[in-house]
């Protein structure tokens, strides 16, 4: 008999995978860091190169099955059809296989292709050392979705950290290795790429085991559709989700190599000059990831919630969990930005000491993500919404429309010598502008509820300008005085620090003043009765 699961709320499921996600990052900032600094801006856009190509065929085989897997299982699990959960596993299963054996060939034997379509040649050995990874993805994203259709998020949040731990180790140590023996960083990011393989690997193997030792043998007493149907409406919920993920990173992989052949083209650079150049902007990229990643949680919660909500015909309850996952996303990601905003310099610079002059070439980059970010969460959080309603096709249009955005001016700043490789910011925080304001738009047509959008933003957007000054001043009074006793990289460090702490203290204490947060948000949430305590929400 199956191990019985207990199944988490919304939010307690979020603060699960927002919890693995913030051990993932940690993990994740120890492998780049270090590995930014070993192989540099050149060897950065290396691993970028084929980490982007990955990641398209990635989100072509599984950024809308798996929702529409969730969605579904989700569903069924709220009416007690048992039967059906387990043939829509198994229909999705076998369709997952097919995606990412086709999707790690294509990686593979495609490598020099691939490799000369993104202007950047000295990535071929990063594609291929990337390549099995996309097969052992597919699988566990069907794993995925099922446990998190049935509102069990403890086996996705495990098996990412493992994912991230074997990267770490396996990833950092290759690098390593392969640069003492003389190889050049084209090699390195390609062994520092290969403990995401193995990461993969590793997590696909744990999912595999934990859903044999709990798999349910009990029959149920509904009649499960057959499987030609079920594989149809995955379908038709999973490819205009898919479409529109894949439209982004489409997008980002054809800006990418827009920016590389307009250095190259426009400007008269070499490929490795030009990978150098664009490898600054990498160095910003990574932070500007970083809050968006905390969203994907909430989202992955809320598209499972929603759909059982609306299944039993729950608006009430719909509404609740849009406008909680609001406020959240609001409280959370708006700091953030600003922080990375304010405190873009000193953070590079703390980062990245064997690479100073990239890191403070990558400061002016780092400045304009920082407020990009905000828009690339509400984007996030707005697609989840729209697609858990069932309007799966608009994050398309919205996302084509940013996309063309950021593709034409790409190509006309970085074509100017007096702006080069600073239009990709300007660019992308446009772009993000236009796809996150007609996304909320569309939910606020869509909901019947209107969303008070004012209400949302202001004080949040409020506290965290207030936030970033008091970072900011205490960043400055610090530094002078600790790097003149302590040097300049620790001085900086400790400074940066001290910035830091110091907008997390304004911005807590802001919350309740403001009212930014009420306890009635966190009530669902673990731990969120003590929060309120201390907070002194109301």
């Amino acid at each position: 008999m199956a191990k019985k699961e207990t199944k988490q709320n919304f939010l307690g499921g979020a603060a699960i995978l927002a919890a693995a996600v913030a051990v993932v990052k940690l993990i994740g900032a120890i492998f780049k860091i270090p590995l930014t600094n070993i192989i540099g801006a050149e060897g950065m856009t290396h691993f970028n190169t084929s980490y982007k190509i990955y990641n398209l065929l990635l989100t072509i085989s599984t950024a809308g099955l798996p929702l529409a897997l969730s969605r579904l299982v989700s569903e069924a699990n709220a009416l007690g059809r048992e039967n059906e959960k387990r043939r829509i596993f198994h229909v999705a299963l076998g369709l997952f296989f097919l995606l990412g054996l086709s999707g790690s060939l294509i990686m593979f034997f495609g490598t020099e292709p691939l490799a000369e379509l993104m202007n950047n040649s000295l990535a071929f050995y990063a594609i291929r050392a990337l390549s099995p990874a996309v097969f052992c993805v597919c699988l566990m994203s069907a794993m995925r979705g099922y446990t998190q259709g049935q509102g069990n998020m403890k086996p996705t949040a495990i098996s990412q950290i493992l994912e991230a731990l074997c990267k770490l180790v396996v990833g950092l140590t290759l690098a390593v290795v392969l640069l003492r023996q003389g190889y050049g960083v084209e090699v390195g990011a390609a062994g520092g790429i290969f403990g995401v393989t193995v990461g993969t690997a590793a997590s696909l193997i744990f999912l595999s085991l934990y859903l044999l030792r709990r798999r349910s043998r009990t029959p149920g007493a509904d009649i499960a559709p057959s499987s030609g149907r079920l594989l149809k409406r995955l379908l038709v919920i999973g490819i205009p989700i898919t479409l529109g993920s894949s439209g982004m990173s489409l997008i980002s992989l054809i800006d990418q190599s827009v920016a590389m052949g307009r250095l190259q083209d426009a400007l008269g650079m070499s490929e490795k000059a030009a990978a150098a150049l664009y490898g600054q902007y990498t160095f910003s990229e990574n932070l500007f990831n970083l809050p968006s990643s905390f969203v994907y949680p909430v989202t992955m919660s809320l598209i499972p919630a929603v759909a059982a909500a609306l299944a039993q015909q729950d608006h009430n309850r719909v509404s609740k969990l849009v406008s909680s996952s609001f406020r959240l996303i609001a409280t959370l990601v708006i700091p953030a930005g600003v922080g990375l905003s304010v405190l873009a310099g000193p953070i590079l610079l703390m980062l990245y000491p064997s690479q100073r002059a990239d890191a403070v070439a990558a400061t002016y980059h780092l400045q304009l993500l920082g407020v990009a970010c905000i828009f690339v969460c509400l984007m996030v959080l707005t697609n989840a919404i729209l697609q858990s309603h069932g309007r799966e096709r608009i994050p398309i249009f919205t996302i084509i429309a940013g996309g063309l955005v950021k593709i034409s001016m790409n190509y006309v700043l970085i074509g100017n010598p007096d702006i080069n490789i600073k239009g990709a910011p300007i660019s992308t925080l446009c772009c993000y502008v236009v796809i996150a304001g007609l996304n909320l738009f569309f939910v606020y047509r869509t909901l019947e509820e209107k969303p008070g959008y004012w209400g949302l933003f202001f004080k949040p957007a409020l506290a965290s300008v207030i936030m970033g000054l008091g970072a900011r001043i205490s960043y400055l009074a610090c530094n002078g005085a600790l790097s003149s006793r302590m040097g300049e990289y620790a001085g900086n460090a400790l400074a940066t620090l001290a910035g830091v702490g110091a907008g997390v203290v304004v911005y807590v204490i802001l919350i309740p003043v403001l009212r930014i947060l009420t306890a009635d948000d966190l009530k669902n949430l673990r731990g969120g009765d003590r929060i309120s305590r201390i907070l002194h929400l109301k």
